[in-house]
């Protein structure tokens, strides 16, 4: 993410969006109430004699809506803000829905609160960073995927010729590993691969890979996993894999903050999930770092309390529920925090 001019008289923070973690971030961002600009296709209304106006040719506009929904969709890499039109050359009081993709630039219009800052800070220092891929596979399948600042994402599957846990022969082998090598050389693979799996499989790819493409191998970190697949990218995650690699990443941080929560329940040591508790915590002033899912930051009372615990000196840190340790604190109630000292 770009931030191209902020305006503290007005509220206003105008950002280029740079890749899908940025819309990621503004998903959880921009909020029902909020003001959103940016340039927009809308159709005119042509005025003609009939009693309804014809549909005229949608033409570039500025708009600026009120926000009432907020729409992020992984699959697409777009970001659809909907809510009602306040300034325009047309249409005003009537509903929009804004499109935003990679490469567009829109104005966001509210009252920041600390935890949102520094959540801009963070998308714009993670764009400098080096994407990371991930391949998972076994003598029967390989998973192709990214980490993204909200999670993993799945690009593609590799399904091994023939059937059961042996290959029929070297040739079938070969093929297989050839469909990979041909996807990774049209995939975005940035400054590292990181190779997980069980089983011999996983060296035998490297070996090949190191035969054929070099240069590829050399961006290679690989990692031995007990399951193929989304779970063993998960392992390789939370047992902290490739640090100097993925360790930075917002992924990786979130992660980490939710194992930490699980241990301190599992040993009692001082934490508290759910609502109830966490709000007796951040009254008694006791929370250092409060996490809360995506999921449900928007529900009523949870903001408060996010506001509560700045105020407290407390860290507020938003939680992806696009990654298995995001799903763990959704699973607690979607919020929960990491004490100074024990309340109880």
């Amino acid at each position: 993410m770009r931030v191209l001019h902020r305006d503290p008289k007005t509220g206003e923070i105008k950002v280029r969006v740079e890749n899908a973690d940025d819309l990621w971030h503004l998903h959880n961002l921009v909020l029902p109430g909020d003001l959103v600009r940016a340039s927009t296709y809308r159709r005119e209304e042509v005025k003609t004699d009939k009693v309804r106006p014809e549909r005229g040719e949608k033409v570039r506009v500025t708009l600026t809506i009120r926000v009432e929904s907020v729409e992020f969709q992984a699959f697409s890499d777009r970001l659809r803000i909907t809510g009602v039109i306040v300034e325009g050359p047309q249409d005003l009081g009537r509903h929009h829905t804004l499109n935003v993709a990679v490469d567009d630039v829109l104005s966001v219009i509210k009252t920041w609160q600390p935890h949102e800052l520094r959540r801009i800070e963070e998308a714009v220092a993670a764009a400098q960073k080096p994407l990371v891929a991930f391949l998972s596979l076994d003598d029967e399948e390989a998973l192709l995927a990214q980490l993204r600042q909200y999670g993993v994402r799945e690009l593609a599957t590799i399904r091994a010729p023939g059937h059961g846990k042996m290959f029929p022969s070297g040739d079938a082998r070969s093929v297989y590993f050839d469909e990979i090598v041909a996807k990774l050389r049209i995939m975005e693979i940035g400054e590292a691969l990181v190779l997980v799996g069980p089983g011999f499989t996983r060296d035998a790819f490297l070996e090949y890979v190191k035969a054929r493409e070099p240069a590829l191998a050399s961006k290679v970190h690989t990692h031995g996993t007990a399951h193929p697949g989304m779970q063993g990218i998960q392992e390789a995650l939370k047992a902290g894999v490739g640090a100097k690699v993925f360790g930075d990443s917002r992924v990786g941080y979130e992660t980490r903050l939710v194992e930490t929560l699980l241990e301190a329940i599992a040993t009692n040591r001082p934490c508290a999930y759910g609502t109830a508790e966490v709000a007796e915590a951040i009254e008694a002033g006791a929370v250092e770092t409060l996490l809360v899912s995506d999921a449900v930051a928007r529900n009523p009372g949870i903001e408060d309390l996010m506001r509560s615990a700045e105020s407290a000196r407390g860290a507020v840190v938003l939680v992806s529920r696009h990654h298995e340790a995001g799903q763990k604190l959704e699973a607690l109630g979607g919020i929960a925090a990491l004490l100074r000292f024990p309340i109880k």
